[in-house]
């Protein structure tokens, strides 16, 4: 079995701070902490070894000529649905489309380099909690949607590995590869 690995637009530690303060005195889920927050632009379940140097090197390539952008978190949402919510997400209400962008080359530029990513449609969003899937999040949608982080710019993608440590799997994220985007 391969890596486990994902390519995502982390924001800024300030935006990740901010909304960490905003979630922290709500109770009654357990948030995503600040240093996990991100975009996920492709998840890339099963990378071999054999071919990391080759898909660093293509990701590389893909979005150097992908100018940055303004991105903006706002906007709430659940998967799969708010009666019976997996995750609660907030989403963009800036750079919405550039990020659409920015996944289709990543996610090409993966399977080019036989790293396939998962198959899920892209949504940009940012998890912020797994709540139990037997309660309804519309009252946690209508908190959520109140906030909004300030605007930055996207000028770079992460490659991260994500490793499930222990019962249940908590994830630790290790960065990869740093790659800027150029355009």
């Amino acid at each position: 079995m391969g890596r486990r690995m994902f390519a995502a637009v982390v924001p800024p530690e300030d935006v990740r701070e901010d909304l960490a303060a905003f979630l922290e005195p709500r109770e009654g889920l357990r948030w995503t902490p600040s240093d996990r927050l991100h975009l996920t632009l492709a998840f890339l379940p099963d990378v071999p070894e054999r071919i990391l140097e080759l898909l660093e090197e293509r990701l590389r390539a893909a979005v150097l000529d992908v100018p940055p952008f303004a991105c903006r978190l706002a906007g709430a949402g659940a998967f799969p649905d708010p009666d019976r919510p997996a995750v609660l997400w907030l989403g963009v209400d800036r750079g919405h489309a550039e990020l659409e962008h920015l996944a289709q080359r990543v996610r090409t530029a993966a399977s080019v380099a036989g790293a396939a990513p998962d198959g899920r449609r892209f949504v940009p969003h940012v998890t912020l909690a797994r709540p139990p899937r037997h309660r309804s999040a519309l009252r946690w949608l209508r908190v959520l949607d109140t906030y909004a982080s300030r605007t930055w710019t996207v000028d770079e993608v992460e490659l991260i590995e994500s490793q499930l440590l222990g019962r249940p799997h908590q994830p630790r994220h290790l960065g990869v590869a740093t790659l800027p985007l150029g355009g």
